[in-house]
């Protein structure tokens, strides 16, 4: 089956990722311009976005049961309030001029999970994290810290370190947030793989960066849907709107020569389609 996603945004930035919906908004990052996206949505079109400036790059934000949001910025984790205040919450994670945060989100307990990546993408050494209160470090040797995602009966969460051209799949323990038993669970053709979101059927749906696409993977691994869109560059996709129903995918203009930027006046935008699935939106950070 294939599919076509639709622009909604008004808003183009350079490196639209990390989408998450969370109450009546949608949220994304630019993450190089350290800047957190929230905007309405009326079914069609995303509407009277507002930016927040956090003061370095912003590889995830995740809204928080009690209000605004946690970060995972620069090398270290903060929240942001919804007046624009920004207090750390940790110390920096790592040298960041050698490596900076990447995509995160929250598992079905509410834990942060937010990963590193190097400036330069080549070297295998950054890192994934999750965060609770405290921090505790998961993965060493990771190149680029990219997509994750559970399965519907939490047993199962996804990860994908995106040079791998991998999605591997651990054991996951929702009371202690342990996993185990890493192991590969799909090979990515057609793009390399980068965020992801799980869609209430427990199906993977998997953003191709230099693919055009969002393909679908059923819980064999077996690729069965392909959305498909008119820039290259896409970065990651969540569930939202009205009924969970609406897929929201982010888009880039990273990497893009002059020339293709001309080519592609909808790249750094976001998108949306029916799939004809829901997915859960958001679990926000702390929930009680």
């Amino acid at each position: 089956m294939e599919l076509t996603a639709e622009p909604c945004s008004p808003v183009r930035v350079e490196h639209a990722e990390g989408p998450f919906w969370y109450g009546d908004r949608f949220g994304w990052v630019d993450i190089m311009a350290g800047t957190l996206w929230v905007a309405g949505f009326d079914g069609t079109v995303l509407t009277e976005p507002r930016s927040y400036d956090v003061g370095r790059p912003l590889g995830a934000a995740v809204p928080r049961w009690d209000g605004g949001w946690l970060l995972a910025a620069g090398t270290a984790f903060l929240t942001l309030e919804e007046d624009g205040t920004v207090t750390p919450l940790t110390d920096d994670l790592a040298d960041a001029s050698v490596v900076r945060m990447n995509d995160g989100k929250c598992d079905p307990a509410g834990r942060f999970w937010a990963g590193t990546m190097a400036y330069d993408e080549s070297r295998p050494i950054a890192s994934l994290y999750v965060f609770d209160g405290t921090v505790r470090k998961v993965l060493d040797d990771v190149t680029i810290s990219n997509g994750l995602g559970w399965s519907p009966d939490h047993r199962t969460m996804y990860y994908i370190d995106t040079p791998t051209r991998r999605v591997d799949a651990f054991d996951y323990d929702v009371r202690t947030g342990e996993v185990s038993r890493r192991r590969s669970f799909i090979e990515v053709e057609g793009g390399h793989p980068d965020g992801m979101t799980v869609d209430d059927e427990g199906f993977l749906w998997v953003a191709l960066w230099g693919g055009g696409a969002v393909r679908r993977y059923d819980p064999s691994g077996r690729p069965v849907a392909t959305v498909r869109l008119p820039v290259t560059n896409v970065s990651s996709c969540a569930f939202g709107g009205p009924g969970d129903a609406t897929l929201f995918v982010t888009t880039s203009q990273q990497g893009l020569s002059p020339e293709q930027r001309a080519a592609e006046p909808d790249a750094g935008r976001i998108f949306r389609v029916d799939p004809g699935v829901s997915g859960p939106s958001a679990t926000p950070f702390g929930r009680p």
